[in-house]
């Protein structure tokens, strides 16, 4: 705190020794030898309980849990900096000049006396890149670069390569820059297509390849498209310029294609789906015509008749499973011990499948029967009865379509294996659906009115 004081106020203090490299290394060795002379850990004593006991610094040890730095290695945290007493190097207000500029302008920044490096160039003149352009003799400009159309004057491409030159190509300012009272007013198209016309016959004429600002690099010369700039600029100043109305119903005319997209994908999606059909199809009477043509091929062979099993159908399976009884729905007895409700009685069972509950509810609905009927003991056991009916009923349907699209698949597999032949099968073994409907109507309407 004194010698801060002291600074502050100007007043002369003892001269203290500047930092060194062999001053600082003397420091540290010296603090090396003292914690190298420290006490060293007893044997058999843990090095967290001798941390407790001692430290470097030899003070007590903390009565509460502390993070702070107590000496060296003892923690990870400084409650204060640590500021050297010796003296720190002097700057001055040393003066410097930039390469880039020609004006021989000089400027002023803080820099260390000490440094070595005092001659040292500014260290941002490697950023200052400048553009090579390319020049021409008045012959050049009379043999290949005067126009007919009078366009263009030698005077104009003279102050056009000047402002290149003064601005990096930057185009924008170039047009800002132009004197319009000498030569009259030009567009940044204009003097876009002058300067890159003027590159390209020079390429052509000194027999090498232009790059995009006037060096050679590229293999061919670039070319600039006037027409296409200005429509390009034409497009976005429209954009630009759109109302909130206009911005709105390009957005609805986008979702309007979305779901037209959308849905014509739908339909290819179908079409493809169908066309894997027919062929699945189209593959199956081709296997059933070669096998009919294989049996008629062993049956000349061997003159003999071979008799085929009848394959198993899945109209026998749904019977039998009808017969022995799986059908229908069996109600569990509430038979236990406390108190219950009637209701509980027409509850489903836990067993059946979600088809047989959805083949239930639409029967309840089609019959226009009441789903939750008073719950007493008569309408109980004929309402239960009723839904195994009809339980029944939907596996009887199934198994009449099922039986109609056999003899279906059977006719055509017929007329596969047999060109030109037809089956024709009965009416009375194909059962219309309305009979069908009306027999079932007329039954469960009976079942209703018996229970």
């Amino acid at each position: 705190m004194t010698t801060d004081v002291r600074n502050i106020l100007d007043i002369e203090r003892p001269a203290t020794p500047e930092i060194t490299r062999d001053s600082f290394l003397a420091t540290k060795k010296r603090n090396f030898e003292k914690t190298k002379g420290a006490s060293k850990r007893p044997e058999g004593m843990n090095r967290e309980v001798f941390a407790l006991l001692y430290n470097d610094n030899k003070d007590a040890p903390p009565l509460l849990p502390t993070d702070t730095a107590l000496g060296i290695g003892s923690g990870y945290k400084q409650v204060k900096a640590r500021l050297g007493m010796k003296k720190v190097r002097k700057w001055e207000w040393a003066p410097f000049s930039n390469p880039a500029r020609t004006d021989g302008a000089v400027f002023h920044h803080w820099r260390r006396i000490n440094d070595e490096q005092k001659d040292m160039p500014y260290p941002f003149a490697k950023f200052n890149k400048q553009l090579e352009i390319p020049q021409y003799t008045m012959a050049e400009y009379n043999q290949h670069l005067q126009t007919n159309t009078q366009k263009w004057s030698k005077e104009q491409t003279d102050h056009l390569f000047d402002l290149a030159k003064r601005f990096d190509l930057r185009f924008i300012i170039m047009a800002d820059r132009w004197d319009r009272v000498q030569f009259g007013l030009k567009s940044v198209e204009d003097l876009k297509e002058r300067y890159y016309e003027v590159i390209g016959i020079l390429s052509k004429a000194k027999g090498q390849n232009a790059s995009n600002g006037g060096g050679a690099g590229d293999k061919k010369p670039f070319v600039f498209d006037i027409e296409h700039e200005r429509r390009r600029k034409d497009q976005l100043k429209k954009l630009f310029e759109r109302t909130s109305q206009q911005v709105k119903e390009e957005q609805n005319l986008l979702n309007e294609l979305r779901k037209i997209e959308a849905r014509k994908k739908e339909r290819e999606r179908k079409t493809q789906d169908l066309q894997k059909l027919i062929s699945q199809a189209d593959q199956q009477g081709d296997a059933a015509t070669n096998a009919q043509n294989a049996r008629k091929y062993e049956k000349k062979l061997h003159k003999k008749k071979i008799h085929h099993q009848p394959r198993p159908s899945k109209v026998d399976s749904v019977v039998n499973a009808i017969e022995v009884g799986t059908s229908g729905i069996k109600f569990a007895d509430l038979r236990g011990s406390g108190v219950s409700l009637r209701s509980q009685k027409m509850k489903l069972p836990a067993n059946i499948g979600q088809r047989k509950v959805k083949a239930l509810e639409q029967a309840i609905q089609e019959f226009k029967v009441d789903p939750a009927p008073p719950p007493t003991e008569d309408i109980c056991n004929a309402f239960n009865e009723l839904r195994s009916d009809m339980v029944l009923l939907c596996e009887l349907r199934t198994a009449l379509s099922t039986c109609i699209y056999e003899m279906e698949s059977l006719k055509h597999q017929y007329e596969a294996a047999c060109p030109g032949k037809t089956l024709n099968i009965p009416a009375s073994l194909i059962p219309s659906t309305l009979q069908v409907k009306s027999e079932s109507t007329d039954n469960l309407a009976g079942l209703t009115n018996n229970s």
